[in-house]
């Protein structure tokens, strides 16, 4: 990764750390948590009042994205859902409600404040069939073909290594999964410089494909049934939109003998990327483990 990559991660890491501790000093005053974010563009106004008001007022708070992909993803009872970005995790305790007790939400963050909240709002919420991973959506900590549906909501066009995210994207679906996702994208008259012009990267403007370059990148990562729909402009030229697309039931991906991620196993190891997790196998070391596994969880 660059310096420029990594200083903008970075960026981006601390402005989701910081609207944690917000929302999480928040919850402690005598008024409760506010949103983390006024614009009407984004944030917890994007959701139904009667999803809202079923989950806790943190995890509400939370919300900074520019959608409400549990809308639109067509989520179905029993089935595997991954969040990309979940941060204070109300699209995972969605996600939950939707699949029911058979079952399971994943939220993936690489943020500690965002996953510890959202944590203690799975608590508050009862939800039993959701998971947090720490991770990278470059390098999702998951076994290959074990996700029915990828969600994502405003965290993609944060990414500077977006063709690597649809790749891992594609690697974690089984075949026949497929994707709903909101995020931010440009009108294809719009040059990089331009965008930029319009909002910074942290902003979820300057890094975000137009809709010719995220169907392209799509595309080389093998989805099909790509469908890219504006919903509301977040500034000029640029739109929030409701991106679909499925993984074909025949896959040109190798096959893996990785373990279903219902046994929180991954990579050979369990509590995935996480300070505690062991090896599968007592008698290998961690790294022996994720290398003999060869999956993306290998730091």
């Amino acid at each position: 990764m660059s310096e420029q990559s990594t200083d903008l991660r970075e960026t981006v890491r601390r402005r989701y750390a910081a609207a944690a501790v917000k929302v999480t000093e928040g919850g402690t005053a005598c008024c409760g948590p506010q949103p983390v974010e006024a614009d009407e563009n984004f944030g917890s106004a994007l959701y139904a009042a009667d999803e809202r008001d079923a989950l806790p007022a943190e995890a509400v708070a939370a919300s900074l994205g520019c959608g409400n992909p549990t809308a639109v993803a067509e989520l179905r009872e029993g089935e595997s859902v991954l969040d990309l970005g979940s941060g204070g995790g109300i699209d995972v305790l969605l996600s939950a409600r939707r699949v029911g007790p058979t079952g399971k939400a994943y939220g993936l963050d690489m943020t500690e404040e965002m996953l510890a909240l959202a944590l203690a709002n799975a608590e508050k919420a009862g939800a039993t069939n959701v998971q947090f991973l720490k991770g990278t959506i470059e390098a999702i900590p998951l076994p290959a073909h074990t996700i029915d549906v990828v969600i994502s909501n405003c965290v993609i066009n944060l990414s500077t290594d977006k063709p690597t995210v649809f790749a891992e994207t594609f690697r974690v679906l089984r075949p026949g999964g497929r994707i709903g996702v909101s995020d931010v994208v440009a009108d294809d008259t719009l040059n990089a410089g331009q965008r930029a012009e319009r909002g910074d990267y942290v902003g979820c403007i300057a890094g975000a494909l137009s809709f010719a370059e995220y169907r392209r990148g799509l595309e080389a990562a093998g989805f099909t049934d790509i469908e890219i729909t504006p919903t509301h402009s977040v500034a000029d030229g640029m739109h929030s939109a409701v991106i679909r697309a499925a993984k074909p039931t025949t896959s040109t991906v190798p096959d893996t003998a990785a373990t279903s991620p219902a046994d929180d196993s991954c990579c050979g190891v369990t509590a995935c990327c996480t300070g505690a997790e062991p090896a599968a196998d007592p008698s290998i070391t961690v790294g022996t483990a994720k290398s003999a596994a060869g999956c993306a969880c290998r730091s």
